[in-house]
């Protein structure tokens, strides 16, 4: 790890130990700097939580077209230096950015429109019925999984157990899940700081999928969530394009399937390596939901995100001149002592847990949040229903006190990359 004193040195973009060891460099800035202009591509680090919140609650001074476009967004022209509104600037050039047909990307007024047809996806009513569905598959994979006794909890477990639970969300009929499983996969994720060109992450499969489905419920309305999905409209009532309501269910897959296998992983690592912990939330499942929040402020699955100055504002008392590149460091902001008390702690008494920033904030919280509760709810229900132990595989991640882990290389994503568990099923 890079001595203490030469973080303020560290290219936070490409720094391999940083990327996979944040802490020091996120106590670094916390400690007197929750808004930093970093010295090597002048991107304004917002660790603070109220900064965060300030960026968050104003997406028309804040846009997300460079969402996960890097240090250096890949315009065309010169973004700085050109006064202070480059609102139209943004607007003739965003389509060269990564991701700009994704709605993460997206600004009001269209973000809003486009995000409408999600919400109306995400009821209460779908949810129900998707958690009845989470029931049954969890206890299926778990029927393999515990015949073993071992498993490597994110490939066995987490990642198709997120995919289909999204499948299902979407109405996609189980004759077509296996086929989702072998033609989908993150495969590399932005932000890895080898420096590889990783924004253009490839939906084509997914769009292809939905296309044709949506085609198919247009022409043939059959009273399921696909026939729903064809049948949106905007706001103003007029009807998407085919594929504007393809991109809403291949976003659905990319963001929310990898954001909670990670989210997962965490929680199976810290009861691993808290027995007394596990043991507290096996004897009081109401626990559980404050232990999910806990996780999701100190280990997030999202560690950083960017936005884009469109007009000269200040932040914390920092000058952001338009085209100023924003990064907000959500894991960062989660462990803020200003907002959160003794914050490297999981505290299951928190009575402000729920304020961390691992769903965004604002106009861009994550649609998926209270799917993604439910999905880890409802595992760890089952996990404590079905097992007398869950431990953490010393064979593969050493003894108790020198855990071996490997994290994901990327300043955009924070999560294990394997986590071999031992599960001991109930007598």
């Amino acid at each position: 790890m890079t001595d203490l004193t030469d973080l303020s040195t560290v290219n936070f973009f490409r720094d391999p130990e940083v990327a996979v060891d944040p802490w020091a460099y996120f106590n670094f800035l916390l400690a007197d700097r929750p808004i930093w202009i970093e010295p090597k591509y002048g991107v304004a680090m917002v660790s603070g939580w109220e900064e965060a919140l300030t960026v968050f609650r104003d997406p028309d001074t804040f846009s997300s077209c460079n969402l996960i476009a890097g240090p250096r967004p890949a315009f065309p022209v010169e973004i700085k230096g050109q006064g202070d509104d480059i609102s139209e600037l943004i607007e003739a050039h965003r389509d060269v950015l990564p991701q700009s047909d994704q709605l993460v990307t997206f600004d009001p007024p269209k973000h809003t429109a486009h995000r409408s047809l999600l919400m109306g996806l995400i009821t209460p009513k779908r949810l129900k019925e998707n958690e009845e569905f989470m029931w049954r598959l969890t206890d299926r994979q778990l029927d393999a999984i515990l015949t073993m006794g071992t498993c490597e909890f994110i490939n066995d477990f987490a990642q198709p157990y997120t995919l289909l639970v999204i499948a299902d969300l979407l109405g996609v009929p189980e004759e077509d899940h296996q086929m989702l499983l072998q033609s989908t996969g993150i495969g590399v994720l932005p932000g890895d700081v080898g420096g590889k060109d990783l924004g253009h992450h490839t939906l084509d499969p997914l769009y292809d999928y939905f296309i044709e489905r949506i085609e198919q419920r247009r022409a043939n309305p059959q009273g399921d969530v696909l026939t729903g999905m064809a049948e949106a409209t905007f706001p103003d009532g007029s009807t998407p394009d085919l594929l504007d309501v393809a991109r809403i269910g291949a976003n659905m897959f990319a963001a929310g399937q990898e954001t909670t296998v990670r989210l997962l992983s965490a929680c199976l690592q810290i009861l691993g390596d808290n027995p007394e912990l596990q043991q507290q939330l096996r004897d009081d499942r109401t626990l559980i939901p404050r232990f999910i929040e806990e996780s999701l402020r100190l280990q997030g699955p999202i560690k950083s995100a960017f936005r884009l100055v469109r007009r000269s504002t200040s932040v914390g008392g920092v000058d952001l001149p338009a085209g100023t590149v924003v990064l907000l460091m959500n894991t960062a902001s989660g462990r803020d002592p200003r907002q959160f008390e003794n914050p490297d702690a999981l505290w299951l008494e928190r009575p402000n847990s729920r304020r961390h920033l691992a769903f965004g904030h604002g106009v861009h919280t994550c649609p998926g949040a209270p799917l993604a509760r439910s999905e880890v709810r409802i595992v760890l229900e089952r996990l404590f229903d079905r097992t007398s132990a869950i431990k953490i595989s010393e064979e593969f991640h050493g003894p108790a006190d020198a855990r071996r882990y490997e994290y994901m290389p990327t300043y955009l994503f924070h999560g294990l990359m394997k986590l071999h568990v031992e599960l001991t099923p109930v007598a």
